[in-house]
């Protein structure tokens, strides 16, 4: 199953050497798309008061492991714990060929910069574009291959913006039951059998500039979660991501 939606603020390129500069074989995908202007938030100051947005800037560390041909990325998103991550900021991360960087930028900033690619906080992931940002950033969930198997993008594919909120800005929640989990395009990485356990479903995400990434996330806590995906009991230390990643070829 592939989501779709039309990107904005985009226009679509078909050759591959308008991205690289090279002057070698010509590489066409269908629906490659660059960002040319920032879009604004439509509805900003719901998105402030429902994320429990910042005027400030998170500790939380991200760092990148090599694993092979992949990169591991490990994102601190605990922000200060459950009970106060409403008064927390977001962790915001951008990916790079040199791996996944932390973006120091607070959560109100971030709505009008197109310098980070993901943010989280908790069990929640947000990519910069849509409901969530000022940019267009947009990924496709593939509910029936492996990270493995997923090697390219699909023929036709199209990548969904972050779009939880209806035109008189009433947030679109999950179906975890939770309040202010707003449906995001990254929200089938996890469900709840009595605890935040991992799908495995990959992802391939597009990022501003038209390059494109494969993605899962391994591991929502720092220890236990094989032991939460196969029985549902509770990890430790929650919010504590490893991600897998790669850069997809054009």
């Amino acid at each position: 199953m592939i989501q779709i939606i039309l990107l904005s603020a985009c226009h679509s390129v078909k050759n591959k050497d308008t991205l690289t500069g090279d002057t070698a074989d010509t590489a066409f995908v269908d629906n490659l798309a660059i960002c040319e202007d920032l879009t604004p938030v439509s509805c900003e100051d719901d998105l402030i008061l429902d994320l429990g947005l910042q005027d400030s800037v998170s500790d939380g560390n991200v760092s990148t492991t090599n694993d092979g041909g992949d990169f591991l990325t490990y994102v601190d998103a605990t922000a200060g714990g459950y009970q106060n991550s409403a008064s927390n900021p977001w962790v915001y991360v951008k990916f790079t060929h040199q791996g996944a960087e932390k973006v120091e930028i607070s959560d109100e900033d971030a709505l009008q910069s197109a310098n980070w690619d993901m943010s989280l906080k908790r069990f929640l992931i947000r990519l910069n574009g849509g409901s969530s940002g000022p940019s267009c950033v947009g990924s496709a969930v593939f509910f029936e291959q492996s990270y493995e198997t997923l090697t390219e993008a699909p023929q036709g594919v199209s990548y969904v913006l972050d779009n939880y909120y209806t035109t008189d800005c009433s947030i679109i929640n999950d179906s975890s039951g939770l309040p202010n989990s707003p449906q995001t395009a990254m929200s089938p990485w996890w469900e709840y059998p009595g605890c935040v356990a991992t799908t495995g479903h990959p992802f391939i995400i597009q990022l501003a500039n038209g390059e494109l990434i494969k993605l899962v996330v391994e591991a929502y806590y720092a220890e236990n979660q094989d032991e939460c995906n196969s029985t549902g009991a509770m990890g430790s230390g929650s919010a504590n991501f490893t991600m897998r990643w790669q850069y997809l070829d054009l």
